[in-house]
């Protein structure tokens, strides 16, 4: 039965890290170690609810008694749901938490596959998803390097007088960035640039538009995520 249950855990999270790594490279906040932690406790919900509850059954016609264990393992699901929405939040173009909850929802997992004695299956679960926080965490970096575009919305406001098409020439020529269609408008006479700008992988773009921000024809620069 362990076995199985490793084969089973595994197939997960190879799967999930498929999925995860794609989603990961688009630069998605649920990326590789979210889908991986979803994907290993729904896989032990799976697990205990066709393995984990054998002792309790028994043929129809021996008792009158009726009784669905499985429906502990589906209420389970439905309430850590709920509480691992509410450890998700915003934060400005950022979404926060999303593999604190998705760990949190892994390891009611864990506690329920204990609390029915499939110990085996809590113990492989645990070791791969505490593997999957912590090895993950270099890989992800090196996707994140090599695949992940920064992505920016830029204000920027040019000095009266000055010429806005100089600004997004230095921009343009900037190694590695790409802009969207820039708008150039007015704000108190002076001219108002909004643009979206897109680094390659591995490329600071912070650094990018702090030299854009300290030209002497740039009076004030504003940036925001792309979400």
């Amino acid at each position: 039965m362990e076995w199985e249950v490793l084969w089973r855990v595994a197939v997960a999270a190879g799967l999930a890290t498929a999925v995860g790594v794609e989603r990961e490279a688009a630069g998605q906040p649920a990326g590789l170690r979210t889908h991986v932690s979803v994907a290993l406790g729904a896989c032990l919900f799976g697990v205990v609810s066709t393995l984990g509850f054998d002792e309790f059954t028994t043929r129809r016609e021996l008792t009158n008694v009726q009784v669905d264990v499985t429906r502990v393992a589906s209420n389970v699901v439905v309430g850590i749901g709920f509480m691992g929405a509410g450890l998700i939040f915003r934060e400005g173009g950022r979404v926060r938490n999303l593999t604190t909850a998705a760990s949190v929802w892994s390891t009611a997992a864990i506690g329920l596959a204990a609390g029915v004695g499939s110990f085996g299956a809590a113990l492989i679960t645990t070791i791969a998803l505490v593997g999957t926080l912590l090895l993950l965490r270099p890989v992800r970096a090196v996707i994140i390097r090599t695949f992940v575009h920064d992505r920016r919305h830029l204000t920027i406001l040019v000095n009266p007088g000055a010429d806005p098409g100089a600004v997004l020439d230095a921009l343009r020529d900037a190694p590695g960035v790409s802009l969207g269609s820039p708008t150039v408008g007015k704000d108190r006479g002076a001219p108002l640039i909004r643009v979206r700008v897109t680094a390659r992988p591995g490329l600071d773009l912070g650094s990018v538009v702090s030299e854009l921000s300290a030209r002497s024809d740039v009076e004030s620069l504003s940036d925001q995520p792309d979400e």
